[in-house]
């Protein structure tokens, strides 16, 4: 299996699809359509934890799904920030919250079928509201709006059955990402 070429199809002002020529086993030619962003592949998703053991989570509108989702923090990662700064910078743009005690959990992809994200995911311990001077140096991106809703870790499952049942959607990454945070650090 080998990728041959590559050919953007469209491109908009944030991602763009293309066409992919790759041999598979056989020697046959095939093609493959992906979506990817165009300035950025890495994402930052960042789970925040507060001293009083209360997730914070998002609820944002969708136009991509016509609905609010209850997310974990998330953006891109700038070319030239390291990932401990653009979870930083997404948490306060995000939730208005910060954390000195930043580090890395896992990296990977998620939807390889159709995009080409590299997902990094961070955990945030002892996350703390962020002062009105620093929320004005960071705005949120000016299409989000968010909602900041903190869930304490007990009743995590619950609230994002409650949330479902009023009609918002649920990221699926929240219950494999808290998981696996609680399996590898064992502080959740």
């Amino acid at each position: 299996m080998k990728v041959i070429g590559k050919r953007t199809l469209w491109q908009g002002r944030f991602i763009k699809t293309t066409l992919i020529t790759y041999k598979d086993r056989k020697g046959r030619l095939r093609e493959w359509e992906a979506v990817s962003r165009v300035k950025h592949n890495d994402v930052v998703v960042i789970i925040p934890v507060t001293r009083k053991h209360e997730l914070v989570l998002i609820r944002q509108f969708r136009p991509s799904l016509d609905s609010y989702v209850i997310e974990l923090p998330a953006g891109l990662v700038d070319p030239e920030e390291d990932l401990v700064s653009a979870g930083r910078r997404e948490l306060i743009e995000e939730t208005g919250h910060t954390s000195d005690t930043i580090s890395l959990l896992e990296e990977g992809v998620m939807s390889t079928g159709i995009n080409t994200e590299r997902w990094r995911v961070l955990v945030a311990q002892n996350v703390e509201e962020v002062s009105q001077e620093i929320l004005h140096a960071h705005p949120p991106d000016e299409n989000e709006d968010i909602e900041i809703i903190k869930v304490p870790l007990d009743e995590l499952y619950q609230a994002l059955e409650a949330y479902s049942r009023t009609g918002s959607e649920v990221d699926l990454r929240i219950f494999g990402l808290i998981e696996l945070a609680k399996r590898k650090l064992r502080v959740l």
